[in-house]
């Protein structure tokens, strides 16, 4: 699933930028989808950082006017007969995922998505993606910059995981890691907090019979130890 965030969180509104949509350049909106086996660019609680592909701080409409070719695709047909004009809106500045030594911008509190775990397009049904915590491709992504968050195990480098008490640094892939424990100064991946605490609730997604709770096990996946991580994210 593309949530990485378990629910206990906390931070100020302030510290929550909301300008900034998923880059969907070569994106494959059929993979932003809410169920197990997907995960990706659209997750929550991915480090992100300022992409290059639009710098404009607004919404609008892409390709002068024209919209994105995907966004429109994801609409369906567009090219009625005698409509002057059928696009997407979204919000010009992009954000992408962040690797270890990028300045990072944040983590993102929302999903991306397209599809619900049926293939339904969220397009049409609008509660269900306010249920998963999730907005539209094109749409704002609130990025929160400082605060506390709960991570699941599928939001770090599980061989470089933190410890309580230690910094916490930026990894591939939006995710996050310990120092590798070099002293040579090797080690140049972003600092982005400090882990507070890290525990484990061992189990798997509800089957009717094992442990109803969602978050016992791996947040995206279903699988995994059910790893948590708190860190109190400073950028």
């Amino acid at each position: 699933m593309a949530n990485r965030l378990l629910p206990f969180r906390q931070y100020n509104e302030h510290f929550v930028i909301n300008l900034f949509s998923l880059d969907l350049t070569s994106a494959t909106l059929a993979d932003f989808k809410h169920d197990s086996a997907s995960s990706g660019s659209h997750d929550a609680g991915l480090l992100v950082k300022v992409s290059d592909a639009g710098s404009d701080i607004g919404a609008g409409y892409s390709d002068d006017g024209k919209g994105s070719d995907i966004l429109n695709a994801y609409m369906g047909k567009t090219d009625y007969p005698h409509v002057a004009r059928n696009v997407n809106p979204e919000a010009f500045a992009k954000f992408t995922i962040a690797n270890g030594t990028d300045t990072i911008l944040g983590v993102t509190l929302n999903q991306t998505l397209a599809f619900d775990e049926n293939g339904e397009k969220m397009l049409y049904y609008r509660q269900k993606l306010l249920e998963h915590q999730g907005v539209l491709p094109g749409e704002v992504v609130p990025v929160l910059t400082k605060g506390i968050i709960t991570v699941a195990e599928s939001a770090v480098l599980t061989t470089a995981a933190p410890t309580a008490g230690a910094a916490v640094y930026a990894a591939a892939d939006g995710k996050f890691r310990a120092h590798d424990g070099s002293i040579d100064g090797s080690f140049t991946n972003t600092r982005v907090g400090t882990c507070l605490a890290v525990g484990t609730r061992d189990g798997g997604i509800y089957d009717g019979t094992n442990n109803p709770d969602y978050f016992a096990g791996d947040g995206s996946t279903g699988s995994g130890t059910g790893g948590y991580y708190i860190i109190n994210l400073d950028l």
